[in-house]
C-alpha cells in the first residue's frame, strides 16, 4: 500500500508541530523519519495511524483519502518503544489478541488463530516462548513479540515509533539487522521513527530528515550522507566540525583556514559556514615541513593535540587551534577540533599529546548565508 501525505499541518496550542508536510511513500518501502526530539516525526506518524488529527492536509492510502477514517479501519499495525504488551497474558495470547477481538464475522476460528500465531512466532524466531509471560522475556524478545502482535492482523502499513529506543546498544544493533531482513521477506509498507542516525541509515530504503516541523531532505541513506541539503542535515548526520568565516568570489576564509569554494564564485563578502567530518582531515606534524601556501603559511590549521583515544582501528584526536578566535556566539574561548585517522597511522607517526600538528581538510561543505 502506498501512502501520500499532502500538506499536513498540526499545532498544539501555540506550538507548531508540523508545517505543511508533504511526502509520498511507495508500496513495500521502508522509510525512516529521522530528526531531533520535538521535530514532529512522532506527530506525523500518529497522524498517519489515525491516532492524531491534522489541523490541515490529508493522508491517502493507495490513492484513497483516509484523513477521516477511524484508526481501527486503517489496517495499520503499530509498534511502540515500550512494547505495550499485556503483562497478564502469555506470549501466545498477546500475539493472538488482535485476532480474537475482531468482529464475529471476520474472526478466524480457534484453529486458524493457533496456526497463525505459531507461524508468526516462528517468523520472529520465538516460537519456543509461546507459554511465557512478558516479565520472563528480555527487552529484545518483548520487542519482537510486539512486532509479531502488530503483524497478526495483516496490516497494510506498519508504523514503528522508536522501536529500539529502550534497548541497549548491542541488542539494538541485532534487532536493526533482523528488522531489515524481516521487511525484505514481508514487503509491508513500513515507517519508523528514530533520532538515531546510524539506525536510520542502516535500516531504511529512504531517510526523511525532519527539523522544526518541516522536511529538510529526503533521499537514500547514501544520498543524504554524501550530499546533505542544508547545514542542519550536515550537522545532524554524524560527527562534524563547524567553521565560521567569510566567502568572497570562490574563496572562503574560516578561522584562519583558506578553502576553495568554486560553487560560491559569485558570492561577495558573505557570511559562510564550512562543515568537515573528522575522517576528512589530513594530519601532519607541524615540525616536519607541513605543506605551505604561496604566502609561506601552512595550508591547513595549526593545532595542538590535546587528547588522543585509540578505539579499535581508529584514533580519535581532539585538537585546539594554536590561534584562538571568537566562539560562534561571539565570545572568546577555546574550540575543539575532532579528527580521525587510522590507528596504524597514529602509531607510525608516534604522536603524543601536547604536540603541534597541521590538520588540512580533504573535503569540506561550504554554505553561504542567504544562499542555503
Amino acid at each position: 500500500m502506498s501512502i501520500e501525505i499532502r500538506n499536513v499541518s498540526k499545532h498544539f496550542g501555540d506550538f507548531k508541530a508540523l508545517g505543511g508536510v508533504s511526502l509520498t511513500i511507495a508500496s513495500g518501502e521502508l522509510v525512516a523519519l529521522l530528526g531531533p526530539s520535538g521535530c514532529g516525526k512522532t506527530t506525523l506518524l500518529r497522524i498517519i495511524a489515525g491516532l492524531e488529527t491534522a489541523d490541515a492536509g490529508s493522508i491517502l492510502f493507495s490513492g484513497e483519502d483516509t484523513t477521516d477514517v477511524h484508526v481501527r479501519d486503517r489496517q495499520v499495525g503499530f509498534v511502540f518503544q515500550h512494547y505495550a504488551l499485556f503483562r497478564h497474558m502469555t506470549v501466545f495470547e498477546n500475539v493472538a489478541f488482535g485476532l480474537r477481538v475482531k468482529p464475529r464475522g471476520l474472526r478466524p476460528s480457534d484453529g486458524e488463530i493457533k496456526k497463525k500465531v505459531l507461524d508468526l512466532l516462528k517468523l520472529v524466531q520465538l516460537d519456543w516462548l509461546a507459554d511465557r509471560y512478558p516479565a520472563q522475556l528480555s527487552g529484545g524478545q518483548r520487542q519482537r513479540i510486539a512486532l509479531a502482535r502488530a503483524l497478526a492482523v495483516e496490516p497494510k502499513v506498519l508504523l514503528l515509533d522508536e522501536p529500539f529506543g529502550a534497548l541497549d546498544a548491542k541488542v539494538r544493533k541485532e534487532l536493526r539487522r533482523w528488522l531489515r531482513r524481516l521487511h525484505d521477506d514481508l514487503h509491508v509498507t513500513s515507517i519508523f521513527v528514530t533520532h538515531d542516525q546510524e539506525e536510520a541509515l542502516e535500516v531504511a530504503d529512504r531517510v526523511v530528515l525532519m527539523n522544526a516541523g518541516k522536511i529538510e531532505q529526503i533521499g537514500s541513506p547514501q544520498q543524504v550522507w554524501d550530499h546533505p541539503a542544508s547545514p542542519f542535515v550536515y550537522g545532524f548526520l554524524g560527527d562534524v566540525n563547524l567553521f565560521h568565516g567569510r566567502a568572497h568570489e570562490g574563496q572562503v576564509l574560516l578561522d584562519g583556514l583558506r578553502l576553495d569554494a568554486p560553487e560560491h564564485r559569485g558570492t561577495q563578502d558573505a557570511k559562510a559556514y564550512a562543515y568537515v567530518r573528522p575522517h576528512d582531515f589530513d594530519v601532519q606534524r607541524w615540525s616536519t615541513g607541513a605543506e605551505r601556501g604561496a604566502d609561506g603559511q601552512p595550508s591547513g590549521l595549526v593545532a595542538q593535540l590535546t587528547r588522543a583515544v585509540v578505539i579499535g582501528p581508529i584514533a580519535r584526536l581532539e585538537l585546539t587551534p594554536v590561534t584562538h578566535g571568537l566562539a560562534p556566539d561571539g565570545t572568546s574561548g577555546e574550540r575543539v577540533i575532532e579528527a580521525q585517522i587510522p590507528a596504524q597511522q597514529y602509531q607510525e607517526l608516534g604522536l603524543r599529546e601536547g604536540e603541534t600538528l597541521v590538520v588540512t581538510p580533504r573535503r569540506a561543505r561550504v554554505f553561504v548565508e542567504n544562499a542555503v
